[in-house]
């Protein structure tokens, strides 16, 4: 337990002081500093309890709505957020964490952190950031070079020429794909003076509706499209309704026919299409689209073409693997998310645009901050005051460099297709989603009750995957309060079974720190967690329906 804060008096000395004289090397924070620099993946190690706490019970830590009205000591707060804060945050860094896309982070983004936050630069303007705004100029112009592959000269042209962009940073892949999606819809309605449309920017989404003559909007994507997307339609004034999802095929993928059906369907309700969304690694499955015919019907109709590879861009890295997002060169714009597989701190999104004059369509200035004409990159992003963070990935990609990326890349998906052979192994498994990338999914399922689906009527079969649904939630929720391992969940419908709603162990492989030995035991607690207490309803339960007397006798 943290002691009761001592309070200070607040003078302008005080003040003063809280801004110039950094801890001493013994006080806590300067403790904590030092062994933060020393020894990072330890102190995580030693400092976050593994065991989860009751939400209702970290509440109570932080139930106090009344702002101190005097200032208490530095180390005082520290010691409070170690105890309160810290030792109940999520070891996302651990290699046992495997269920979300945030993993370890290599040692020098500490360090190089706290040189931008040191700094404190806003890249809203050219004028408090200097140096920080060609620099992200010229990140944006790699990771374009990554995905267009244009030569020198085009670099040499666009990369800093003032209004233009080939991107914009943002705090993630929810803003690229709305300000990707922004820049399609300002794009399909812009301005038209000769037959007095003064663009969608001035009149909005109903008056660039009546113009033309459309009776609606729309934008189409997979059914294993990214919930931000959904965001957007509401925030671009379309409305969820037309966000308009695809079906997947048993492979997870859009389905082509479903696709143009639905294009067709659209056209003959006078639905205007904004734009075409590509999934490049879904959150699910991670599974990618047909990129390349996607392109074609894109190109056919005459849409914007937008590919969220928010997740599985940098597979581009891999020379051995890069072939699977074949298509991503021909998108008009493209979501990456630094923070996922280039290993950056959270907060570090991307949309990258193949015309560096696509952004003129969103384009706001300001006589006090953002001028035309200038480089200012404030012009062309939804959020205005940014930190500095294309700092960190221009680090990364100078310290790792390509062929670093490649390794990382290419060892995460190959663990993803160790992880289900040896899931398909285990006679107590079923792989549900195979690995196109590093991501996959699958369940328990005992081997005698995989006895009986295979013979079982379909009333049968509803009614064990109901219990086997129950039974994957306990597992996953009892894995996690544990402590030692961390998978997450989702709900698939997969062809296999007859597009019933199955409940899904869900894990990403991109901690290079995850050892097959680690995934081994993954799989070991699980199956030992269904042994237990926690599953004997559910276990008896699936002994019932599939008449397994003599193992349900045992279980009793």
């Amino acid at each position: 337990m943290t002691n009761k804060p001592r309070y200070a008096e607040a003078s302008m000395e005080a003040m003063y002081r809280i801004f110039t004289v950094p801890e001493a090397p013994g006080s806590t924070l300067g403790n904590i500093d030092q062994k933060l620099s020393q020894d990072l993946a330890g102190f995580l190690q030693e400092h976050i309890v593994a065991v989860e706490k009751d939400p209702e019970e970290l509440q109570k830590d932080f139930s106090d709505s009344v702002i101190p009205e005097k200032p208490i000591f530095v180390s005082d707060q520290a010691d409070f957020l170690m105890d309160k804060l810290v030792a109940q945050s999520v070891h996302t860094a651990s290699p046992s964490f495997i269920g979300h896309m945030t993993s370890a982070l290599p040692y020098f983004m500490l360090p190089l952190s706290r040189i931008m936050m040191a700094l404190n630069q806003n890249l809203v303007k050219i004028e408090t950031s200097k140096a920080f705004t060609p620099m992200e100029r010229q990140v944006l112009g790699m990771i374009h070079r990554l995905i267009y592959q244009r030569d020198n000269a085009f670099y040499k042209k666009w990369m800093h020429e003032p209004g233009h962009s080939l991107g914009s940073f943002c705090s993630g892949g929810t803003i690229a794909n709305i300000t990707a999606l922004w820049v399609a819809r300002n794009c399909r309605f812009d301005r038209d003076p000769k037959n007095g449309f003064a663009g969608i920017q001035r009149v909005g989404l109903f008056g660039a509706l009546q113009h033309h003559g459309y009776r609606g909007a729309a934008v189409l994507v997979s059914e294993r499209g990214h919930y931000s997307l959904g965001k957007a339609a509401d925030v671009l004034g379309i409305g969820r309704d037309f966000l308009v999802c695809v079906k997947a095929d048993a492979r997870n993928k859009i389905d082509l026919q479903q696709l143009r059906d639905k294009v067709a369907e659209l056209k003959a309700n006078k639905i205007a299409i904004i734009a075409m969304v590509g999934v490049a690694g879904t959150s699910e499955t991670g599974s990618v689209d047909p990129l390349d015919e996607m392109a074609d019907l894109a190109q056919e109709i005459g849409c914007h073409f937008h590919v969220d590879a928010a997740w599985g861009g940098p597979t581009l890295f891999s020379k051995k693997y890069a072939h699977i997002l074949k298509g991503i060169e021909r998108a008009d714009s493209v979501t990456i998310d630094a923070h996922k597989q280039m290993y950056v701190p959270m907060g570090a999104g991307m949309v990258i645009f193949k015309s560096p004059s696509l952004v003129s369509s969103i384009e706001h200035h300001a006589d006090y901050i953002i001028r035309k004409g200038s480089r200012d990159l404030g012009a062309y992003t939804l959020e205005g005051s940014r930190p500095g963070i294309a700092m960190l990935l221009h680090s990364g990609l100078k310290i790792i460099g390509r062929s670093g990326y490649e390794i990382l890349i290419e060892q995460g998906i190959e663990k993803a297709r160790t992880f289900a052979r040896m899931i398909q192994a285990e006679a107590d498994f079923e792989l549900v989603s195979e690995p196109e990338l590093n991501i996959l999914t699958y369940r328990y399922v005992p081997a005698f009750v995989k006895a009986k689906l295979a013979a079982a009527s379909a009333e049968e079969v509803d009614r064990i995957h109901d219990v086997l649904n129950r039974l994957t939630k306990r597992i996953q929720k009892n894995q996690r309060a544990r402590g030692k391992s961390f998978v997450s969940r989702t709900t698939l419908t997969p062809e296999a079974w007859d597009r019933r709603r199955t409940i899904v162990f869900r894990v990403v492989l991109a901690n290079p720190l995850t050892s097959h030995e680690i995934l081994q035991d993954v799989l070991a607690e699980q199956r030992y967690i269904a042994s237990t207490d926690t599953c004997s309803e559910c276990m008896a339960e699936l002994h019932a329906l599939c008449d397994d007397r003599p193992l349900h006798a045992h279980a009793v």
